[in-house]
């Protein structure tokens, strides 16, 4: 049993060992390989990513015109769809489709569609499209009720999210 309990403590002495060596700085430079031109820079150690997992249907198949109509949110039919922006979107008519082709920055939510009070937070949450709020002609979206209410409640959540969004974006792999 002495034997086995010494055999033991030198297998963990020398995984240690070799854990020490490995992640022991080795006094050369470390060099990484050049990404190609365009690419944003890996995440470092310590650094997250959001991945974005949503399926390549926009708003999980609702009209983004029908945001803005007083009938509120419609699903979209995939006889009226069109891609864009690297995303499917779908709409409850063609003049739907025809007026989101017309002026689809009006159209489109704010913030890529992820929860807009994360954003003001400084990362990315997907959202649900059938939590919303319409403020002027922006579209927002929103993880829960209370994102929801304590954006509309801090109107400065709206510059801060808009600060923030540029470096947010950046989280998201594309």
């Amino acid at each position: 049993m002495k034997a086995a309990a010494r055999q033991s403590r030198r297998l963990f002495a020398l995984i240690g060992a070799v854990t020490i060596v490995a992640i022991a700085p080795s006094g050369a430079q470390e060099t990484r390989a050049a990404l190609p031109a365009g690419l944003p820079d890996l995440p470092g150690l310590g650094e997250t990513m959001m991945r974005d997992t949503r399926s390549p249907i926009a708003l999980a198949g609702f009209d983004p015109v029908t945001y803005h109509l007083e009938s509120g949110p419609q699903p979209g039919l995939p006889e009226h769809e069109l891609t864009y922006g690297g995303a499917v979107w779908r709409f409850a008519s063609a003049a739907n489709r025809d007026a989101f082709l017309d002026s689809p920055a009006l159209y489109e939510p704010r913030f890529a569609g992820f929860d807009a009070s994360a954003v003001a937070e400084g990362f990315v949450a997907d959202a649900d499209p059938r939590r919303y709020a319409l403020i002027g002609s922006e579209l927002f979206f929103f993880t829960t009720e209370e994102n929801r209410r304590r954006f509309l409640a801090e109107a400065g959540l709206r510059d801060k999210a808009r600060r923030n969004w540029p470096m947010v974006s950046r989280q998201i792999a594309r």
